[in-house]
């Protein structure tokens, strides 16, 4: 029997997947129903459209399951999707008007994109591409095969230059939300490329330095003058509300204010689905960046427990498919795409909790938005992809290091 990659469909990430998308369309009626109504429109017009994206994100998965890897590992292919990316990251930047203060939509009609999104599997792929060519280089020569012997990019062909190129694009709109998911997302596959633990450890202490000297600086230099720095001045809102959100709860305190009134408005098992009180306009952006608050309130600590267990068993399980993956590019990918659903999910909790400040970033899935539900998709897919690439490899002995089993004698 010819084996197929339908044979080899991992359901322990795609139905985790299936129900994370159904439960965000449930939960994107609920939050956005109530207000519709209020002014007059239909109560079913988000649910509609993020309806129509969950149906693209499955063909996009049957499409996208069936695309053969070595494709992806052509420089040419992904440099085609690099520049269509850059292009449409400086359109988005300089010709479109601000939304929440930021720049980073571009509408065609009815249809608006969200080109930063896009930018975090193209930078996932892109990575994993360059790391998984240098794995005898990194085996012999440690982190110093990615840098080419040299801490500093000289020329513009060097992996760190483009990536810093994209992820500024991104800061300047600014959004960094995203470009921290960006960043974090890098240093992850850094680790993961395959260098000393001892790397990993150094980035990791250096991030959470920085970070705090940061967030100190801000606070002794104050948040007014740091909103007159160009480009930042709307970001410096969502610090002064991170050090203290009832110092100003008319202006930059109001949502996370009203994040800490809906969360303890939940109680253990909540007010019950679709009886959220903060979001009949109390609580802007609860469709969004702070849909996972609505969630606490209408299903509670157990019900929102529930929800964060199935997406960290989904996390894990796309990071168990790098783990095993033999080669190189295919682990890379499944990992890169692990860590940035983990360090989305953390950033998006963290935001709306108060332990960092809020950037904006949506919750996984259940957030309304079409273009992070099919971006998230497309990731779902090429795991899904990896791991029956792989693991049919293994079974018709396509994979070099297979080794086959030894018969074992029946005695009946």
């Amino acid at each position: 029997m010819k084996l197929d990659k339908r044979h080899f469909l991992n359901y322990s990430i795609l139905i985790p997947y299936l129900l994370l998308s159904i439960l965000g369309l449930i939960i994107v009626y609920s939050t956005t129903s109530a207000l519709a109504i209020q002014k007059g429109l239909s109560p079913f017009g988000m649910i509609r459209s993020q309806g129509i994206f969950f149906v693209l994100s499955l063909i996009t998965i049957l499409i996208t399951y069936k695309v053969k890897l070595n494709v992806l590992k052509k420089k040419g292919f992904i440099g085609i999707f690099i520049i269509a990316e850059t292009i449409l990251l400086l359109l988005s930047r300089f010709i479109t008007d601000t939304v929440n203060g930021a720049h980073g939509w571009l509408s065609f009609g009815g249809f608006s994109i969200q080109p930063a999104e896009y930018l975090k599997i193209i930078i996932v792929w892109y990575l994993a591409l360059v790391f998984s060519k240098k794995q005898e280089e990194i085996q012999r020569y440690d982190y110093q095969a990615l840098t080419h012997n040299q801490w500093l990019p000289r020329d513009l062909s060097d992996w760190r230059w483009m990536v810093l190129f994209l992820i500024a694009i991104v800061v300047i709109m600014p959004d960094l939300g995203n470009a921290t998911i960006l960043a974090l997302t890098t240093l992850i596959m850094i680790s993961a490329s395959g260098i000393a633990y001892r790397w990993f450890s150094s980035l990791l202490a250096i991030l959470v330095g920085g970070s705090t000297v940061l967030l100190y600086s801000i606070q002794l230099i104050g948040v007014e003058r740091f909103s007159k720095i160009p480009v930042f001045g709307y970001v410096a809102k969502r610090f002064s509300a991170f050090y203290n959100p009832f110092n100003d709860l008319s202006d930059s305190g109001h949502q996370l204010a009203n994040s800490y009134y809906a969360m303890s408005n939940g109680g253990w098992f909540g007010l019950g689905l679709g009886n959220s009180i903060e979001k009949q306009g109390y609580l802007p952006e609860a469709h969004t960046d702070f849909v996972f608050s609505i969630v606490i309130e209408e299903l509670g600590f157990v019900g929102a427990s529930l929800i964060l267990a199935l997406l960290f068993f989904l996390i894990l399980r796309i990071i168990l498919v790098g783990i095993r993956a033999r080669d190189p590019f295919n682990s890379m990918m499944a990992i890169g795409i692990g860590g940035m659903l983990l360090t989305q999910t953390f950033i998006n909790i963290g935001g709306i909790s108060g332990l960092i400040p809020s950037t904006g970033v949506t919750f996984p899935f259940l957030s309304q938005g079409g273009n992070s539900l099919w971006v998230l998709s497309i990731a779902i897919a090429l795991v899904l992809n990896i791991d029956a690439s792989e693991k049919r490899a293994l079974a018709t002995q396509e994979d070099p290091s297979y080794e086959k089993p030894q018969k074992i004698q029946s005695y009946y």
